[in-house]
C-alpha cells in the first residue's frame, strides 16, 4: 500500500505565490474560484465587523487571501479573521500566526466538508475563540464559542432573525447579511 507523505509549512511555503492551495492536516487541498453569493456575503460581512472594529478600537479585522499558520501541517486562508488587542494571534508581513479571536467561513459546495469538519476540529484545538459558519446558499449563519469542552453552538438562524456574538458584543441581521441588491 502506498502512504501519501504529509505536507508541512515548508512544502506551503514553496508553492508559487497565488497558488490556489490551503495546507489542511498535512494535506495540500485545492480552493477554487468563489461564486458570486459568497463574495456577497463576504463583503457585507467584512464591511460590519470592520465598522465595528473601527468603531470600538478593539481590533482588525482581515480579508482573505492573508495566510493563517496554526501548526506545522495547517495553513488557511479563512474568508475573514478577527484579531482583538492582546490576542494570541501575531500579524506579520507573511500573515497571521496563532489562533485569530474570531474566523468566519463562507460556506462553498467544494470546500464545506473542510470547513464543517477537518476545519472545525483544527480551529478547535488551535484555540479559535469563536468560529463562524455561513451559508449563503442555504441562508444560514452559526456561531461556535470554544468552551472548555470544545466548540459549542451559542447562536445560530436560518433565514431570518439575528445571531449574536459573545466576543464581539454584537448582533448580525440575516436579512442584512445575504441581502441581494
Amino acid at each position: 500500500m502506498k502512504t501519501i507523505e504529509k505536507k508541512t509549512i515548508a512544502d506551503y511555503e514553496a508553492l508559487p505565490e497565488g497558488s490556489p492551495y490551503q495546507l489542511i492536516e498535512g494535506e495540500l487541498v485545492m480552493s477554487p474560484a468563489l461564486g458570486f453569493e459568497h463574495f456577497r456575503s463576504s463583503k457585507k460581512l467584512f464591511v460590519r465587523l470592520y465598522r465595528l472594529l473601527e468603531e470600538t478600537k478593539k481590533g482588525e479585522v482581515i480579508y482573505a487571501p492573508v495566510d493563517l499558520y496554526l501548526d506545522d501541517e495547517n495553513a488557511y486562508q479563512p474568508d475573514i479573521m478577527v484579531i482583538l488587542k492582546g490576542s494570541r494571534a501575531r500579524i506579520t508581513g507573511r500573515g497571521v500566526y496563532g489562533p485569530p479571536d474570531v474566523i468566519v467561513e463562507i460556506l462553498s459546495p467544494s470546500t464545506a466538508y473542510y470547513d464543517m469538519k477537518v476545519k472545525k476540529r483544527v480551529y478547535e484545538r488551535a484555540g479559535v475563540r469563536e468560529y463562524w459558519l455561513v451559508d449563503p446558499i442555504d441562508r444560514s449563519f452559526e456561531i461556535y464559542v470554544n468552551t472548555e469542552e470544545g466548540f459549542k453552538l451559542y447562536s445560530s438562524a436560518v433565514r431570518s432573525g439575528t445571531v449574536r456574538s459573545e466576543i464581539l458584543n454584537t448582533e448580525l441581521d440575516l436579512e442584512e447579511v445575504f441581502e441581494e441588491v
